[in-house]
Formats: C-alpha cells, sequence, structure tokens
C-alpha cells in the first residue's frame, strides 16, 4: 500500500526559545544629557539661590525634569518585550496602551545582525528581519542581549517552520536582456 503524504500538524505544541527586551544601553546618550541637564539646573540653582539669600532654591524643582525624562524613556523601553516561540516572534509594546504584534515565522525572508562598538563593548547587538508580512515588513529589535545566540535560534526556528508547512520562498532575479545569455 503506497505512503500517503503526512498531514501538516495543527496542533503542534509551541513554546517559547528566547524572550528580552531591549537594553537601556541604546539610549546611552540620552541618559548622558539628562546628567547633565541635572547638573546644569543644580549648578544654576546654587548660585542663583546664594546671589537672592535662598530665594532661588526653588529651581533645584527643576531637577524634577531630567528625572521624569529619564524615567518615562526607561519605562517604555522595559514595556517593548520580545518572545520567540517556535511558531512565531511575538512584540508587546506600550505602557498604558498595550500593542501586541506577532511575525509568523515562515514570513521571515531575511535578517542581519548588527554590533556597533558601544553594543558589543557590553554584549548587546541589533537584529533586524525582513519579512513577506503585510503589516510588518521589517522588524528591528535593538540591543538585545546574546544577539548571535538568537539569531541562530531565529535561524533554526524558521527553517523548522517552513518545513513544518511545507513553504520555499522563491528568489527571482531581474532579467534586464529577457533572458539571452541563457543558451
Amino acid at each position: 500500500m503506497p505512503a500517503e503524504d503526512s498531514p501538516i500538524a495543527a496542533n503542534v505544541a509551541e513554546t517559547t526559545l528566547w524572550s528580552g527586551h531591549t537594553s537601556q544601553w541604546v539610549h546611552f546618550w540620552y541618559y548622558f544629557f539628562c546628567i547633565l541637564l541635572a547638573a546644569g539646573i543644580g549648578v544654576a540653582a546654587t548660585v542663583f539661590g546664594l546671589a537672592t539669600a535662598g530665594i532661588g532654591a526653588l529651581g533645584y524643582l527643576a531637577l524634577i525634569i531630567p528625572l521624569l525624562m529619564w524615567m518615562i524613556r526607561w519605562w517604555v523601553t522595559k514595556s517593548t518585550k520580545y518572545e520567540l516561540t517556535t511558531q512565531r516572534l511575538r512584540i508587546t509594546a506600550g505602557i498604558l496602551d498595550r500593542k501586541v504584534d506577532e511575525l509568523e515565522l515562515f514570513r521571515v525572508r531575511d535578517y542581519s545582525m548588527e554590533q556597533p562598538l558601544l553594543l558589543r563593548m557590553v554584549g548587546l547587538g541589533n537584529l533586524t528581519l525582513i519579512t513577506s508580512d503585510a503589516t510588518t515588513p521589517t522588524v528591528a529589535m535593538k540591543a538585545i542581549h546574546g544577539v548571535e545566540g538568537v539569531r541562530e535560534k531565529l535561524r533554526t526556528a524558521v527553517q523548522n517552520e517552513r518545513d513544518r508547512k511545507r513553504v520555499r520562498q522563491m528568489d527571482v532575479d531581474n532579467v534586464v536582456d529577457g533572458g539571452a545569455d541563457l543558451k
């Protein structure tokens, strides 16, 4: 009796391969600016306070501005979470309004890893995905820990998911001369 093609397993268990979030190192220069701003406010409040016999001490209240700037940026970055499973990449973002974006792994066409000097010094990197998804054609995961390991897990999961779904990507080059070189 001939063997038939096995049907696609619809209820394959989905497991988490990696989860993480963007590191705060990606905002190094922003945080550095906040520190400089706080130092400037502190110096100005001190000088103005000495010149006005203590009335300028209210200027220290302006230190709330760089503190709030720092806290909001930290919170926004911390609230963005990436979760790589065996079937999809789930991106959850937002502080008050939550947005969940899911990318099926068989739609990933290409990926690239980048490690700028500052990020490489602290063991981080950027991973960019080019996809065939209509809503998210490009996904950029900035300053993630262990980017090389994540890239390898992603590569393996994409190939496994394509095999499971029996999906193949066809690359077609632009032929300018109408194929005249083919003989």
